[in-house]
């Protein structure tokens, strides 16, 4: 893909707005193995320190530092002790906002997605945040880079922006803190959309007498 990534004055709005409008865009990454594209169905908002549900709500540190600007770069997080996530940086300077990346089509590079993918089908090979980064071959070797710059391997493309009938809103999967905010956004019907899950407590071990 040779398209001019989208400019930096994109991201550099509220979090609320730029996630919606992510969808239908194109995030491509090139390796030594070749170029993966993504078309974004499903994506989060974090609204930074006004957001209890985001890495930044507490201030800032060395693993989100790159979430305080400057807008449109990627904020690249290990969970579960298996899983990288990635999030595109948005807002002005020091808003610390970002837009989780959930799910999303291959439309380049399906072959090398597949390879790192083996066990998946067309549909899941970026279905969820996890399943996105394995597929487009995604690491903390991402962390912070520039996706507005053409020279870079991690771009965020123009694509074919979303219908605004075709967008829905509702609450944002699997967190515990301002579960009900409506700032999961996804493409209505497309298939590549994660499921919905509600966040559920992990139980402690019950203590033997």
């Amino acid at each position: 893909m040779t398209t001019d990534p989208l400019p930096r004055a994109f991201f550099d709005g509220p979090v609320e707005e730029v996630a919606p409008a992510l969808l239908g865009r194109v995030l491509a990454h090139t390796t030594a193995e070749g170029e993966v594209a993504v078309r974004l169905t499903e994506v989060e908002a974090y609204a930074g320190p006004l957001d209890p549900a985001s890495h930044s709500y507490r201030g800032r540190t060395a693993r989100n530092d790159v979430m305080w600007g400057p807008p449109g770069r990627s904020y690249v997080y290990f969970t579960y002790g298996m899983h990288f996530c990635m999030n595109l940086v948005c807002g002005p300077d020091g808003t610390a906002s970002a837009v989780l990346l959930r799910a999303g089509e291959i439309v380049a590079g399906r072959e090398t997605a597949a390879a790192r993918r083996p066990r998946s089908t067309a549909r899941d090979l970026a279905r969820g945040p996890a399943r996105l980064c394995q597929a487009l071959g995604i690491d903390r070797d991402q962390y912070g880079l520039d996706v507005c710059d053409p020279a870079s391997p991690l771009r965020i493309l123009p694509g074919t922006p979303a219908e605004p009938s075709r967008v829905l809103a509702g609450p944002r999967t699997g967190v515990s803190a301002a579960k009900d905010t409506p700032w999961r956004f996804w493409i209505d019907g497309d298939p590549t959309v994660s499921p919905y899950r509600l966040h559920t407590p992990r139980r402690r071990p019950a203590s033997r007498a």
